[in-house]
């Protein structure tokens, strides 16, 4: 049987401090805005992918957590067809190479978390894929490079090319070319960056995050106003509060960016609503929590769906975990701490505000995509495992 070559990697989610929302060109997923992420650990929350390819696969195919699913989409496509135009590239500079480019691929995809329920399933996802092939095709390019191909597939997926803290400058080629991920810092700059995810549902977004945003660029005067003056602003401001780990103004640029976001999709016609009853308690909370310590230790923000992500500081764990686990304690996730150490809230709390979320994830600030020994797919027949 014909060889089948293979590499796995894995990638990680990223959660936007200053959003993404809004195209100017939808084929080549061109934002409108430039954005900010915190890249979260791959040990709570990651896509881990195998790319393969042989001489015998008969076309392209991609399974996802077990489930077969088409590659046939144009942003899929277009991500295969850059990958391969690179491995062609060094075909024809060596001819002993094999023939990479001319092969099918077989991907397989596992997630360990909910899949399009809010928690940047397609960025972790396009992410690793993206870095699974360029491992497989042995592609020398940087992963800024990488991420004007993932940015193709899902836009928030070239934030996930880079650990750490990331910008993705919107540039302004018609061509996309200088529309890339960058770190803004890196995992060690400031390590002690962590992050709660309260998931206050599981399910399906009710309206997708592409059509959304064609709604918002379509429909929302508020929205020029926040891609014209707010966010350029605010761009530059989150990028130094980062540089000099000052949490209390990226905190408060954080919540604020969530909250203008959501305005904007509010502003749309008909109104998008991606928060919920529980989403807004949660919002009370903390500016409740913040209120009573009398400085900014959490910091909330929302994409495009009701989870919440909460950042704080390693320093004040005790205090912000002390609140949430005091609200939300019935829930599944707080085994990873010693939740008698944390720090009861002094803050009178009503026995209802603990309804609406299913469990909560506790992580930090983490690394990009990682090489991985696991392999998803058969190596012997090309299928999953």
């Amino acid at each position: 049987m014909a060889k089948i070559y293979y590499a796995s990697r894995t990638a990680p989610v990223n959660i936007a401090t200053l959003k993404y929302w809004g195209k100017r060109d939808k084929d080549l997923n061109l934002p409108t805005n430039s954005s900010i992420s915190v890249t979260l650990s791959q040990k709570d929350l990651r896509t881990l992918t195998t790319a393969s390819c042989s001489e015998v696969f008969e076309k392209d195919e991609l399974w996802l957590n077990g489930q077969s699913h088409s590659l046939d989409t144009p942003r899929t496509q277009q991500c295969l067809s850059d990958l391969r135009k690179y491995r062609e590239e060094l075909e024809a500079r060596d001819e002993s190479l094999p023939k990479l480019s001319k092969m099918h691929l077989h991907i397989v995809s596992e997630n360990n978390f909910p899949t399009a329920a809010g928690l940047a399933s397609s960025a972790a996802g396009f992410a690793a894929l993206i870095s699974a092939i360029a491992k497989l095709y042995e592609l020398p390019q940087t992963a800024s490079d990488l991420s004007k191909i993932a940015r193709k597939g899902s836009g928030s997926a070239c934030r996930s090319l880079f650990g750490g803290y990331v910008a993705w400058e919107m540039g302004e080629l018609e061509n996309g070319e200088d529309s890339k991920a960058v770190e803004v810092a890196p995992l060690s700059h400031w390590p002690d960056m962590k992050a709660c995810i309260l998931v206050v549902s599981d399910d399906k977004k009710d309206v997708p995050s592409t059509s959304g945003m064609q709604l918002t660029v379509k429909t929302s005067p508020l929205f020029q106003h926040r891609i014209e003056k707010v966010v350029p602003q605010r761009f530059e401001e989150m990028k130094k509060s980062i540089v000099e780990k000052n949490f209390p103004l990226f905190a408060e640029l954080t919540m604020k960016d969530s909250n203008s976001f959501h305005a904007t999709c509010l502003d749309s016609y008909p109104p998008i609503f991606y928060l919920n009853d529980t989403s807004k308690r949660i919002i009370k909370l903390i500016n409740l929590l913040n209120d009573s310590v009398g400085e900014i230790i959490a910091a909330y923000t929302y994409d495009a769906g009701p989870n919440a992500v909460i950042y704080y500081e390693q320093k004040n764990e005790s205090r912000v975990l002390g609140l949430l686990h005091a609200v939300f304690k019935s829930v599944d996730g707080w085994q990873k701490i010693d939740v008698k150490s944390l720090t009861p809230p002094s803050i009178e709390l009503d026995p209802t505000w603990g309804s609406g979320v299913s469990r909560v994830i506790l992580t930090e600030v983490g690394a990009g995509p990682q090489d991985s020994d696991e392999v998803l797919i058969n190596v012997e027949t090309g299928l999953p495992k």
